[in-house]
């Protein structure tokens, strides 16, 4: 079957919007946590990544135990379960600020 036609089988199966609908919208609640600000580069790569898809309660919640391994870890799950779209370069200084911020490298 042609592209053209998969696209008029499409639209002919897709239920139609009364006229005059207006588009739903949510307003999420503010967070309640920020990010750690920090002179880290990874603090603005985190900020621009990480808390674009969810609160910086995430990464408070974290055992503040957790080694580098630990935060490499879940920052290559991000990008790869949830596609993040976190770039290859960057994914090492996010680590670095996470682990230095929340995890086990945090200045006692």
């Amino acid at each position: 079957m042609k592209l053209h036609h998969l696209a008029l089988a499409a639209l002919l199966v897709l239920p139609a919007l009364p006229a005059g609908s207006a588009p739903k919208t949510i307003t999420l609640p503010p967070d309640g946590i920020q990010l750690k600000a920090s002179a880290l580069p990874g603090y603005a790569k985190a900020q621009a990544n990480c808390v674009a898809c969810h609160s910086a309660e995430y990464m408070a919640y974290q055992p503040p135990t957790a080694a580098r391994p630990y935060w490499d870890a879940m920052v290559k799950r991000m990008k790869g379960v949830f596609k993040a779209p976190i770039a290859d370069e960057d994914m090492p200084v996010i680590v670095d600020y996470l682990v230095k911020t929340y995890g086990n490298e945090q200045p006692k």
